[in-house]
């Protein structure tokens, strides 16, 4: 009898597979980082060739490290890094460009004359997004103008688009399926959120041909069947969601008002609506969180472009530490901030600025700063961006989440959930389970195929490993937040 569900967790600088057994219990987990390029400044390129080849190691290491056979494998969950953009031809399945990274920037001015032509009312009132590089759409123009004859060649069909789901599934189905999930393919820019399906209009405005799309599909259903000799014998793959929609189901949100904050390479929190789209006044997205037997569930969501890499910067960039828990016991070494505050600007701000074109900056540096204030400011940073997330959700009239959960890397570290608290003024609710991502993937697939028989049996399984109640007094926290305010002005000149 099948008993298991294999998660993939394609991200940004990694790609996972976790078995879950039928209690939604992490079995065993496969890793492996992958390359990041960076071709130019603003620039992020990933070989669709390495995700893939990862994707079939982890696969098959999770199955023979957890010790059971195809046989007992009910299904397979996708999730995935959204945004970023493939292009491939249908014959041979080969990518015709590197991926064009969620992150890149390198469509910014496009997305200026966009905006600067009026076009951007009609995107949000569609798509409930924002015209900017971080979505596919001008991504995936930029790459058919780009590579020889690629446009000529979409429009006679010949190519495929999707974002790493799409071509995920592409490859392990050996070309029979293209399709996609509605939470992908609402970050596209080509998608009208409120009919479901690709909009002409969108499709005539971003110059994109229609013969390059994916279906469109909910996402817990089936979508095909692995090759045989992947895994021994055919599997299905039945759950599909981008990585931030696959963690709002992976922590239970549920209900509307329900919240989740994810901590990886950038931040994001999304607020479940119920079946509202909530049009937002406040630079938030409205976005599916997910669809179900047809039935769509929406999201607010607010999207910061760096978290965690901010804690890599640290380590990668600067060698100000040798491993990212290193943060925890450097914040707590010194007893406030010294006024240091870094703005992440790296590759522009996202939620609520939406400025491309800012830079990141430390400032209030004197000579007794230490390592240790740089290391805070780089948690601190985080915690600010999310309690401005939080703000703007609240003046879009979402109201104020009751309690959030977190989940990713950095929710692992007890100081920067303590300081979330008393950001945001509300419980901070870590899970037994961090891989709150896969474990989404997994729900979707298993629900697909019987493992779990709805929503409520999913709830059941999330528990709380430990809540973080606010603590800070309301002036300290005022003065805080108001050194922050004053630095991210400062990043925006």
């Amino acid at each position: 009898m099948s008993r298991f569900v294999l998660a993939i967790d394609q991200g940004t600088t990694s790609t996972r597979c976790i078995v879950y057994d039928e209690a939604a219990q992490p079995r065993a987990v496969a890793r492996r980082e992958f390359a990041q390029h960076y071709p130019q400044p603003g620039w992020v390129e990933h070989d669709p060739e390495d995700i893939w080849r990862d994707t079939v190691a982890t696969l098959r290491q999770a199955v023979t490290e957890g010790g059971i056979a195809a046989a007992e494998i009910a299904a397979i969950g996708i999730t995935n890094q959204r945004e970023t953009v493939v292009v491939w031809d249908r014959a041979t399945g080969r990518p015709i460009h590197r991926a064009i990274v969620w992150q890149d920037r390198r469509t910014a001015d496009a997305c200026a004359q966009l905006r600067a032509d009026g076009a951007e009312a009609l995107v949000q009132s569609l798509t409930g997004l924002l015209i900017d590089p971080y979505f596919s759409a001008t991504k995936l123009a930029w790459l058919l103008d780009a590579v020889p004859d690629a446009r000529a060649r979409a429009d006679r069909g010949e190519l495929a688009f999707g974002t790493i789901d799409s071509f995920l599934l592409w490859r392990l189905t050996g070309g029979k399926v293209h399709a996609t999930d509605v939470t992908n393919a609402a970050r596209t820019l080509l998608m009208d959120i409120h009919r479901g399906g690709w909009d002409t209009e969108l499709l005539r405005l971003f110059r994109i041909p229609a013969a390059l799309l994916p279906e469109i599909r909910d996402n817990s259903t089936l979508f095909g069947h692995t090759t045989p000799d992947l895994l021994g014998t055919p599997i299905p793959i039945a759950g599909m969601a981008g990585d931030q929609q696959a963690a709002l189901v992976g922590q239970a949100c549920f209900s509307p008002g329900m919240a989740k904050s994810t901590y990886g390479t950038g931040c994001f929190m999304l607020l479940n609506t119920g079946a509202e789209a909530v049009a937002s006044d406040s630079r938030m997205l409205t976005t599916p969180a997910y669809r179900l037997d047809g039935r769509t569930t929406y999201a607010l969501e607010g999207a910061i472009f760096v978290a965690g890499a901010a804690v890599k910067w640290l380590r990668d960039g600067i060698g100000l530490i040798t491993h990212a828990s290193q943060t925890d016991d450097m914040a707590t070494r010194v007893a406030d901030n010294h006024g240091v505050y870094m703005v992440p600007a790296f590759v522009g701000l996202g939620a609520p600025h939406w400025q491309p074109e800012a830079r990141g900056l430390i400032c209030g540096l004197t000579l007794d700063a230490t390592a240790a204030h740089l290391a805070r400011a780089a948690l601190e940073s985080v915690a600010y961006q999310t309690h401005d997330l939080a703000e703007a959700m609240r003046a879009d009239g979402a109201g104020r989440a009751q309690a959030i959960r977190v989940d990713g890397g950095m929710a692992a570290n007890d100081w920067f959930c303590q300081f979330l608290a008393d950001m945001l003024q509300a419980p901070v609710e870590r899970p037994a389970d961090l891989e709150t991502t896969a474990r989404g993937a997994a729900f979707l697939a298993g629900l697909a195929t019987g493992v779990w028989p709805g929503l409520d049996a999913l709830s059941a399984t999330w528990s709380c490993a430990r809540s973080f109640t606010p603590q800070m007094d309301a002036a300290r926290r005022g003065r805080m937040l108001a050194g922050w305010q004053d630095a991210v002005r400062r990043a925006l000149v």
